[in-house]
Parts: structure tokens; C-alpha cells; sequence
């Protein structure tokens, strides 16, 4: 079966539609995991955003508030952490707002990353926006905005539930 018959396949009803776009989410997760690790060896994509969110924060934030960010939790926060400071691009602290809690800082090397190294790679990523037009690239920031949406409150549906 090719990706075209299974969109096709699937293209019939808003439910079937709801199927391949939650279907197309985590395919697409997965060949952008894949294809950013086999081509930036030094970090993966994970380790990429944990850098990326640490970066574009005004301020230092903790394990817990990046896990929030990206999704995941404090103890995969904490091993990417570990991955990137043995690779020298972060150093791990105590939060100055509270002493109990870790936070990440980047490193020379880290600043280094996204001075030169990813100048390259961001020109390559420009190649999986250009099939949009600036109207569709606009519609699907709104959209995705929205999901995030959707996601809350799937999570607050199955934490009532559980409650």
C-alpha cells in the first residue's frame, strides 16, 4: 500500500479523516525523528528541541516546566540533559527561583551550535515548507495552533475521568 491509496482510503468520512490525521501526526513525528537523526549525528531531534527550547526562554526553566514544553516528562527531560551536558552543549544548575529544582544552561559549544552548525541545517528545513504558499503555511500555524488546543483538552477529559 502506498501513502496515496491511504489517504485516499481514508478520505471518505470526518471520522476516517480524524483517523489519518492522528495516523499522519505520529508518522510524520517519526520521519522527522528520522531523518534529522541520521543527518545531525551529534544530537538528536529531542536533544535539538530540548536546546532549542532552552534557548529561545527569557529565562532559565526548570526539568519540570521543559517536560511541560516539550511534552514529556521531568525524567526524560533529565536524561536528555545528562545526554547534552556529557556532549558539553549545556551545563545543569539549581534553579535560582527555587534550589530544589534543576535547570539548564547552554554552554559556549551550544551557543556555537546555533551560531554555525544549525545555520546549515535551518536553510535544509526551509525545504519541507516550500510545496506551501505563505496562505497555507499562515492556515496551518492557526491550525496546529489549534491542536495543542485539542490536546488540552483531551488531557483534561482523561484526568476527569481518572478522578
Amino acid at each position: 500500500m502506498q501513502l496515496d491509496d491511504l489517504i485516499l482510503r481514508f478520505s471518505g468520512t470526518t471520522e476516517n479523516r480524524r483517523k489519518a490525521i492522528f495516523s499522519t501526526l505520529f508518522i510524520a513525528g517519526n520521519k522527522l525523528q528520522t531523518l534529522f537523526d541520521n543527518h545531525i549525528p551529534e544530537i538528536s531531534l529531542k536533544q535539538f528541541m530540548l536546546l532549542s527550547i532552552a534557548r529561545q526562554a527569557e529565562e532559565q526553566l526548570t526539568f519540570t516546566q521543559l517536560g511541560n514544553l516539550l511534552g514529556c516528562s521531568r525524567q526524560n527531560i533529565k536524561k536528555l540533559a545528562g545526554a547534552l551536558e556529557k556532549k558539553g552543549f549545556i551545563t545543569i544548575q539549581r534553579s535560582p527561583q527555587d534550589t530544589r529544582a534543576l535547570c539548564i544552561c547552554l554552554t559556549q559549544k551550544g551557543n556555537d551550535f546555533f551560531q554555525n552548525d544549525f545555520l546549515t541545517h535551518q536553510k535544509e528545513l526551509e525545504y519541507l515548507f516550500e510545496v506551501y504558499t505563505e496562505r497555507e503555511i499562515d492556515t496551518l500555524f492557526t491550525l496546529i495552533s489549534k491542536l495543542y488546543a485539542g490536546i488540552e483538552h483531551l488531557e483534561k477529559h482523561i484526568c476527569d475521568a481518572k478522578n
